[in-house]
C-alpha cells in the first residue's frame, strides 16, 4: 500500500524506541523530580517529553451556508468535515487554520474570532476552530479532499459528518447564529464514550 492510496493511515507512534539525541535506546520511568512515565535515555539524559496536539481548523460562512470538505484520506476517508488539520511548528494556531483551509479547501477567507477549543484527552488532542468569514464562493480542494461545498444549515449532513469535534462545533454555531453573539465555547470530549 502506497502512502497515496486513500486506505494508507499510519500515525507516528507517541512512544520512542531510540533516543533522538545521541541513537541509544530508550527506556520508560519516572524521571527524578517528575510524577509520569516519559521515554528516558540512559545514555545522555535526555527525557523526551509527549505532549498533546493541536487541531487547528475553522468555520467557514458565506451567507447562510456553511463549507464543509469530504476527505480523500483516513481517518474516515468519504466523511465530511470542516477544514482542519494538525498545526505546523512555527505558526501560530489562525496561522495554522487558515493554511488547513487554503490546503483543503481554497477558499478564501478572512479568520475571525476563536470559536470552540475543545480538548480531547483519550486521543491526546486539543482542537481550536476558529470562525472564517468565505470571501466568494470559488473553491480549488486539495488533495486531502474529495471535494467541497457549501451546505444550506438545514442540509448539513449530520450522519456523514467524520468527528465529534466537527458536529459539536457546527451545532454550536447553529445555536449562536440567532442570538448574533458567538462567544468561545471550551469543553472535553471523551472518545471512549458515545454522547
Amino acid at each position: 500500500m502506497m502512502p497515496s492510496d486513500p486506505a494508507f493511515y499510519h500515525p507516528a507512534p507517541r512512544t520512542q524506541r531510540y533516543c533522538s539525541q545521541c541513537g541509544h535506546t530508550l527506556s520508560r520511568e519516572v524521571p527524578p523530580d517528575d510524577n509520569r512515565i516519559r521515554d528516558l535515555c540512559s545514555h545522555c539524559g535526555a527525557v523526551h517529553y509527549q505532549n498533546p496536539r493541536n487541531v487547528v481548523g475553522i468555520v467557514p460562512i458565506l451567507g447562510d451556508q456553511v463549507l464543509l470538505c469530504r476527505r480523500a484520506i483516513e481517518p474516515r476517508h468519504g466523511k465530511w468535515t470542516l477544514p482542519a488539520g494538525f498545526m505546523e511548528l512555527g505558526e501560530t494556531s489562525q496561522q495554522g487554520a487558515a493554511r488547513e483551509n487554503q490546503e483543503e479547501s481554497g477558499a478564501r477567507i478572512r479568520v475571525q474570532s476563536l470559536f470552540t477549543v475543545i480538548d480531547v484527552p483519550s486521543v491526546n488532542q486539543v482542537h481550536l476552530y476558529y470562525l472564517a468569514e468565505v470571501l466568494g464562493p470559488k473553491l480549488a480542494p486539495g488533495p486531502e479532499t474529495l471535494e467541497a461545498a457549501f451546505f444550506d444549515f438545514d442540509a448539513i449532513p449530520w450522519r456523514e459528518l467524520a468527528f465529534r469535534t466537527v458536529s459539536t462545533t457546527l451545532r454550536h454555531y447553529l445555536d449562536d447564529r440567532p442570538k448574533g453573539r458567538f462567544p468561545t465555547h471550551h469543553y472535553a470530549i471523551d472518545l471512549r464514550f458515545p454522547d
